[in-house]
Protein backbone atom coordinates (compact mmCIF):
# COMPACT_ATOMS: atom_id res chain seq x y z
CA UNK A 1 0.00 0.00 0.00
CA UNK A 2 1.88 3.57 -0.81
CA UNK A 3 2.67 5.67 1.52
CA UNK A 4 0.08 8.69 2.00
CA UNK A 5 1.32 11.76 0.56
CA UNK A 6 1.92 14.88 3.37
CA UNK A 7 2.40 18.54 2.73
CA UNK A 8 5.97 19.55 1.71
CA UNK A 9 6.42 21.43 5.46
CA UNK A 10 5.07 18.28 7.18
CA UNK A 11 6.99 17.77 10.59
CA UNK A 12 8.18 14.48 9.48
CA UNK A 13 10.30 15.90 6.33
CA UNK A 14 11.90 17.92 9.08
CA UNK A 15 15.89 17.10 8.67
CA UNK A 16 16.24 18.33 12.56
CA UNK A 17 13.62 14.88 13.06
CA UNK A 18 15.27 12.68 10.33
CA UNK A 19 19.10 13.35 11.86
CA UNK A 20 17.93 14.19 15.56
CA UNK A 21 20.62 16.44 15.69
CA UNK A 22 19.68 18.20 18.50
CA UNK A 23 20.12 15.92 21.79
CA UNK A 24 23.19 14.47 20.62
CA UNK A 25 24.74 17.70 20.11
CA UNK A 26 23.46 19.12 23.69
CA UNK A 27 24.71 15.76 25.23
CA UNK A 28 27.76 16.19 23.71
CA UNK A 29 28.72 19.43 25.16
CA UNK A 30 27.98 18.41 28.88
CA UNK A 31 31.24 16.24 29.21
CA UNK A 32 33.64 19.26 28.01
CA UNK A 33 31.70 22.06 30.40
CA UNK A 34 32.60 19.48 33.81
CA UNK A 35 35.84 18.72 32.64
CA UNK A 36 36.65 22.85 32.32
CA UNK A 37 34.67 23.13 35.34
CA UNK A 38 36.61 19.93 37.45
CA UNK A 39 40.16 21.73 36.09
CA UNK A 40 39.68 24.83 37.13
CA UNK A 41 38.59 23.57 40.47
CA UNK A 42 41.18 20.97 40.82
CA UNK A 43 43.38 20.58 38.11
CA UNK A 44 44.00 18.39 34.82
CA UNK A 45 42.69 14.77 37.42
CA UNK A 46 40.10 16.97 38.76
CA UNK A 47 38.62 17.82 34.99
CA UNK A 48 39.41 14.19 34.12
CA UNK A 49 36.90 12.74 36.90
CA UNK A 50 34.43 15.07 36.07
CA UNK A 51 34.35 14.31 32.40
CA UNK A 52 34.34 10.66 33.00
CA UNK A 53 31.38 11.34 35.84
CA UNK A 54 29.36 13.54 33.82
CA UNK A 55 29.91 11.11 30.54
CA UNK A 56 28.57 7.91 32.84
CA UNK A 57 25.59 10.07 34.05
CA UNK A 58 24.48 11.40 30.52
CA UNK A 59 25.34 7.67 28.84
CA UNK A 60 22.90 6.23 31.85
CA UNK A 61 20.25 9.43 31.14
CA UNK A 62 20.34 8.56 27.17
CA UNK A 63 19.95 4.34 28.23
CA UNK A 64 17.00 4.88 30.48
CA UNK A 65 15.26 7.36 27.53
CA UNK A 66 15.64 4.24 25.10
CA UNK A 67 18.65 5.39 23.27
CA UNK A 68 20.36 2.13 21.23
CA UNK A 69 22.87 0.75 23.58
CA UNK A 70 26.16 1.12 20.46
CA UNK A 71 25.25 4.50 20.48
CA UNK A 72 25.32 5.33 23.95
CA UNK A 73 28.39 3.12 25.07
CA UNK A 74 30.22 4.89 21.84
CA UNK A 75 29.93 8.45 23.63
CA UNK A 76 31.26 7.06 26.79
CA UNK A 77 34.05 5.61 24.92
CA UNK A 78 34.64 8.69 23.62
CA UNK A 79 34.71 10.88 26.93
CA UNK A 80 37.12 8.08 28.84
CA UNK A 81 39.29 8.26 25.52
CA UNK A 82 39.68 11.93 25.56
CA UNK A 83 40.44 11.42 29.36
CA UNK A 84 42.96 8.89 28.89
CA UNK A 85 44.70 11.10 25.90
CA UNK A 86 44.97 13.97 28.48
CA UNK A 87 46.29 12.31 31.67
CA UNK A 88 49.00 10.41 28.85
CA UNK A 89 49.95 14.19 27.61
CA UNK A 90 49.99 15.47 30.71
CA UNK A 91 48.25 19.19 28.81
CA UNK A 92 44.46 19.41 29.88
CA UNK A 93 43.91 20.82 26.07
CA UNK A 94 44.10 17.33 25.10
CA UNK A 95 41.25 16.04 26.32
CA UNK A 96 39.92 17.50 23.10
CA UNK A 97 42.19 16.22 20.79
CA UNK A 98 39.72 13.53 19.76
CA UNK A 99 37.21 16.15 19.24
CA UNK A 100 39.89 17.65 16.52
CA UNK A 101 40.47 14.30 14.78
CA UNK A 102 36.95 13.13 14.71
CA UNK A 103 35.88 16.68 12.81
CA UNK A 104 38.90 16.26 10.54
CA UNK A 105 37.95 12.72 9.68
CA UNK A 106 34.17 13.59 9.45
CA UNK A 107 34.58 16.56 6.87
CA UNK A 108 37.32 14.07 4.74
CA UNK A 109 34.58 11.47 4.69
CA UNK A 110 31.52 13.62 3.92
CA UNK A 111 33.83 15.58 0.73
CA UNK A 112 34.75 11.93 0.02
CA UNK A 113 30.88 10.93 -0.35
CA UNK A 114 30.01 14.08 -2.51
CA UNK A 115 32.81 12.63 -4.99
CA UNK A 116 32.06 9.21 -5.25
CA UNK A 117 28.48 10.16 -5.53
CA UNK A 118 27.45 9.10 -2.19
CA UNK A 119 26.63 12.19 -0.38
CA UNK A 120 26.13 11.38 3.61
CA UNK A 121 23.20 13.67 3.82
CA UNK A 122 21.44 11.04 1.63
CA UNK A 123 22.25 7.97 2.93
CA UNK A 124 21.20 9.35 6.26
CA UNK A 125 18.32 10.77 5.26
CA UNK A 126 17.54 7.62 3.07
CA UNK A 127 18.28 5.05 5.80
CA UNK A 128 15.38 7.06 7.63
CA UNK A 129 13.29 7.09 5.37
CA UNK A 130 13.88 3.40 4.14
CA UNK A 131 14.49 3.84 0.85
CA UNK A 132 17.92 2.13 0.75
CA UNK A 133 19.48 3.74 -2.03
CA UNK A 134 16.16 4.13 -4.20
CA UNK A 135 17.03 8.14 -3.88
CA UNK A 136 20.57 7.65 -6.02
CA UNK A 137 18.00 6.91 -8.91
CA UNK A 138 16.58 10.03 -8.65
CA UNK A 139 18.96 12.36 -10.43
CA UNK A 140 17.51 15.64 -9.01
CA UNK A 141 17.58 14.15 -5.25
CA UNK A 142 21.22 12.71 -5.93
CA UNK A 143 22.33 16.73 -6.66
CA UNK A 144 19.73 18.33 -4.16
CA UNK A 145 21.65 15.68 -1.49
CA UNK A 146 25.34 16.74 -2.78
CA UNK A 147 25.10 20.07 -2.64
CA UNK A 148 23.39 20.04 1.03
CA UNK A 149 26.34 17.73 2.25
CA UNK A 150 28.52 20.46 1.37
CA UNK A 151 27.11 22.64 4.08
CA UNK A 152 28.22 19.95 6.97
CA UNK A 153 31.64 19.58 5.12
CA UNK A 154 31.56 23.30 5.67
CA UNK A 155 30.57 22.84 9.81
CA UNK A 156 33.19 20.67 9.85
CA UNK A 157 36.02 22.95 8.42
CA UNK A 158 34.72 25.91 10.81
CA UNK A 159 34.66 23.96 14.18
CA UNK A 160 38.75 23.01 12.47
CA UNK A 161 39.32 27.12 11.89
CA UNK A 162 38.15 27.81 15.46
CA UNK A 163 39.40 24.64 17.35
CA UNK A 164 43.21 24.37 16.05
CA UNK A 165 44.60 27.58 16.89
CA UNK A 166 42.92 27.41 20.54
CA UNK A 167 44.40 23.81 20.85
CA UNK A 168 47.90 24.91 19.40
CA UNK A 169 47.45 28.13 22.09
CA UNK A 170 46.53 25.81 25.11
CA UNK A 171 43.64 27.60 25.78
CA UNK A 172 41.23 25.25 27.61
CA UNK A 173 38.43 27.62 28.79
CA UNK A 174 38.12 29.12 24.99
CA UNK A 175 37.97 25.81 23.72
CA UNK A 176 34.85 24.38 25.90
CA UNK A 177 33.52 27.97 25.28
CA UNK A 178 33.76 27.38 21.27
CA UNK A 179 32.97 23.11 21.95
CA UNK A 180 29.41 24.67 23.29
CA UNK A 181 28.91 27.68 20.67
CA UNK A 182 29.75 24.98 17.29
CA UNK A 183 28.03 22.23 18.83
CA UNK A 184 23.92 22.64 18.83
CA UNK A 185 24.18 26.25 17.13
CA UNK A 186 25.94 25.07 14.33
CA UNK A 187 24.52 21.93 14.01
CA UNK A 188 20.82 23.79 14.27
CA UNK A 189 22.08 26.21 11.28
CA UNK A 190 23.33 23.20 9.25
CA UNK A 191 20.75 21.45 9.35
CA UNK A 192 18.29 24.71 8.61
CA UNK A 193 20.96 25.81 5.58
CA UNK A 194 20.94 22.00 4.43
CA UNK A 195 17.22 21.74 4.32
CA UNK A 196 17.24 25.04 2.50
CA UNK A 197 19.64 24.24 -0.06
CA UNK A 198 18.24 20.60 -0.84
CA UNK A 199 14.19 22.25 -0.87
CA UNK A 200 15.83 24.92 -3.48
CA UNK A 201 18.00 22.36 -5.77
CA UNK A 202 14.65 20.17 -5.99
CA UNK A 203 12.31 21.24 -8.42
CA UNK A 204 9.01 22.55 -8.20
CA UNK A 205 6.97 19.65 -9.31
CA UNK A 206 9.50 17.23 -7.17
CA UNK A 207 7.59 15.42 -4.84
CA UNK A 208 9.53 15.35 -1.66
CA UNK A 209 12.53 13.51 -0.02
CA UNK A 210 9.47 10.42 1.02
CA UNK A 211 9.03 10.32 -3.13
CA UNK A 212 11.98 9.36 -4.92
CA UNK A 213 11.66 9.87 -8.71
CA UNK A 214 12.94 6.70 -9.61
CA UNK A 215 14.31 6.59 -13.52
CA UNK A 216 16.54 3.39 -13.59
CA UNK A 217 16.09 0.12 -12.05
CA UNK A 218 19.92 0.13 -11.53
CA UNK A 219 22.32 2.95 -10.78
CA UNK A 220 23.77 2.81 -13.99
CA UNK A 221 21.28 1.04 -15.97
CA UNK A 222 18.04 2.86 -17.68
CA UNK A 223 14.82 1.33 -16.57
CA UNK A 224 13.17 -0.27 -19.62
Amino acid sequence: MPEPERPPGDRPESLADLLGGRQGAVDATVPPVAFAIGWLAAGLWGGVVAAVLAGTAVAGWRWRRGDRPRSVLIGLLAVCVAALIALRTGRATDFFLVQLVSNAASGLAWTVSIVVRWPLLGVVVGAALGQRSRWRRDPALLRAYARGSWVWVASYLLRLAVFVPLWLGGQVVALVVARVALTWPLVAAALAVSWLVIRRSLPADHPGLRHPVVLFERDDVPAK
